[in-house]
C-alpha cells in the first residue's frame, strides 16, 4: 500500500476531482501520472474516478450497472477479483517497459 486517504479528514469528496487529487498525492503521485479507482458506487467513486482520469474498475457484488451512468473499464464480481486484474496490469506493464 502507497498511502492512506479518508475523505472525512479532507475538504473534498467522491466525485470532486480534487478528493482523487489528494488521495494520488498520499501515494506520491499526481492524477496525470494515471492510476485506478476501485469501487462499487457507480456514480460516486466510477464516475469519480473517470471524470478525474483514472481507469476504473467496479465491484459488482451482484448488482446491476444502472443504464444512464457510463461504465467502468472494468467489472468484477469482488474485490479479490479486482486484484488480480491490477496484478495481472501491473505485470503486463512490467514486461512492455522493460
Amino acid at each position: 500500500m502507497d498511502g492512506v486517504f479518508v475523505s472525512e479528514e479532507a475538504d473534498a469528496r467522491k466525485p470532486q476531482t480534487r478528493h482523487f487529487a489528494l488521495a494520488t498525492a498520499c501515494c506520491g503521485t499526481v492524477l496525470g501520472d494515471g492510476g485506478w479507482m476501485v469501487g462499487d458506487n457507480p456514480v460516486n467513486g466510477i464516475g469519480g474516478g473517470r471524470s478525474a482520469g483514472l481507469h476504473t474498475i467496479w465491484i459488482g457484488n451482484g448488482s446491476f450497472w444502472p443504464p444512464d451512468v457510463p461504465g467502468p473499464d472494468h467489472t468484477v464480481p469482488h474485490a479479490c477479483a479486482a486484484i488480480d486484474l491490477l496484478l495481472l496490469y501491473s505485470a503486463d506493464h512490467a514486461r512492455t517497459t522493460a
